[in-house]
């Protein structure tokens, strides 16, 4: 019996040489080859690769495999990020795009992520399609197919995706207000595929781990503040760096801090972006947030008189929103966040843009754009910590919290429980922790929001006490 290939939250994820196999992606790649050619009479593909390891490997074993079907391949030059891969594919009416990337995941990581004509992630039903399509084993003899030929057939075509996305970057933003601004601004790609296309965009940032490095460092390329230490520290030690962004492994994440070196979280992001579209720019439209988003984007959408909607964790479920309905932004607590005005898709540059934009336009500080957010929804932090436990104790914890054994946390007595997916707990006067198994890593995640960072880690060290003993 073949092991079992399974799609999480965002594509299926795998240690590259153990499960991530050029056999395993091969029969991947013959499932999605089947479900596009039961749906579509001829069928187009834009496919790509990050800056992981065996990346063009695993990306030239996917195009084999679909040339060996009939279908016709758009392969893009060198590495890309996810955003490059879901734009090109809206843009050129591609019926999929597959991008092998395991975003923000560990370096032994690599994954396979499917994307739609519409540019954002394949709906999660037709994911499942595909999914229950996985055959024990490839039954194409990929190895013969050679791609050179394809090439001369025209059946394969190599094409620049990155210049397309830059070119669609120039186009929607006032680039010149941030050059002409004085803004110092630093940019750290984490090693990913972002390292080339926002100083192409912005050539005055600074710039940290813009060069490749499949091992990037060591270090998993997400961007949460105990990734980017090296980032706060250059800040800190510079003094003059008025905001730097950091994208993740395959840049549809954003990270984002503040002139001292602090880390500003993605649902203060959420709440800049929306407060920057409806009072300076004007924009309407619906918004939209995963479960573990802080509370007070519903009271900055009653300020503004905006309807919101909160969906289950992952971005294909904020997407499959935003294709049908007039969505303002989405967002993600893990810093996945999507605007009108571009695909429906999380993309990190896009995002770190706006906010600069926004900094540029209105000659403040990011503190004092925060402030502004402030005084509608009140100040707050948050914190999310990754408790690597066993996975029987995992098991434990998730049972306990199905069958409501939880009161308190510590000092903190539970005053009403949310469940649409995980288990969010609140507290008095705004307090909230929340306790979920992660969708593509072995972790159980614990996030807490409180009034200061201090109080934020009494709560998430009160609930791993808690839950862990």
């Amino acid at each position: 019996m073949a092991q079992p290939i399974k799609f999480g939250t965002d594509g299926w994820r795998a240690i590259i040489a153990a499960d991530f196999t050029v056999a395993n992606v091969a029969r991947v790649t013959e499932a999605t080859g089947i479900w596009l050619k039961a749906r579509f009479e001829n069928p187009t593909v834009v496919i790509g690769h990050d800056c992981r390891f065996a990346g063009e490997l695993f990306m030239e074993t996917a195009a084999k495999v679909l040339l060996a079907q009939g279908i016709q391949i758009k392969m893009a030059r060198g590495f890309v990020s996810t955003p490059m891969i879901s734009l090109a594919a809206n843009q050129m009416g591609c019926e999929i795009g597959i991008i092998l990337t395991a975003s923000h995941n560990p370096p032994s990581y690599n994954g396979f992520k499917l994307k739609a004509k519409f540019g954002g992630p394949l709906e999660p039903e037709k994911v499942n399609e595909v999914e229950a399509l996985i055959p024990d084993s490839c039954s194409i003899d990929f190895e013969a197919i050679d791609l050179d030929a394809a090439l001369q057939t025209g059946q394969l075509e190599i094409i620049d995706i990155e210049t397309r996305y830059i070119d669609h970057v120039k186009a929607n933003f006032d680039l010149a207000a941030i050059r002409n601004s004085g803004l110092k601004l630093m940019y750290d790609a984490m090693y990913g595929a972002g390292q080339r296309a926002l100083p192409l965009v912005l050539p005055e940032v600074e710039l940290l781990h813009c060069d490749p490095n499949p091992s990037f460092m060591g270090t998993a390329p997400e961007p949460i503040a105990k990734n980017l230490q090296e980032l706060a520290q250059t800040i800190q030690s510079r003094g003059d760096i008025a905001c730097a962004l950091a994208t993740d492994g395959d840049a549809d994440r954003i990270g984002l801090y503040n002139s001292h070196g602090e880390f500003v979280d993605s649902h203060h992001i959420i709440l800049l972006l929306i407060h920057y579209m409806v009072k300076y720019k004007q924009m309407t439209g619906k918004v939209v947030i995963a479960f573990s988003v802080t509370p007070r984007v519903e009271k900055l959408c009653q300020h503004y008189g905006l309807e919101l909607e909160v969906t289950k964790i992952g971005f294909k479920e904020i997407a499959s929103i935003m294709i049908k309905e007039d969505v303002l932004l989405g967002g993600e607590e893990s810093g996945g966040i999507a605007v009108k005005g571009h695909i429906p898709e999380r993309d990190g540059i896009w995002m770190g843009l706006i906010i600069w934009e926004f900094m540029a336009k209105s000659g403040k500080t990011l503190d004092e754009l925060i402030d502004e957010v402030y005084a509608i929804v009140g100040p707050f932090q948050f914190e999310r910590n990754d408790l690597h436990i066993t996975e029987p104790l995992k098991q434990k914890i998730i049972a306990n919290c199905k069958a409501n054994a939880y009161n308190s946390f510590g000092n903190y007595q539970v005053r009403d429980l949310q469940t649409l997916d995980g288990f969010k707990y609140f507290f008095d006067d705004e307090r909230w922790v929340m306790i979920r198994p992660s969708g593509t890593e072995p972790v159980l995640r614990t996030y807490a929001e409180a009034p200061t960072l201090e109080e934020v880690r009494t709560i998430l060290n009160a609930t791993a006490q808690t839950i862990c003993n």
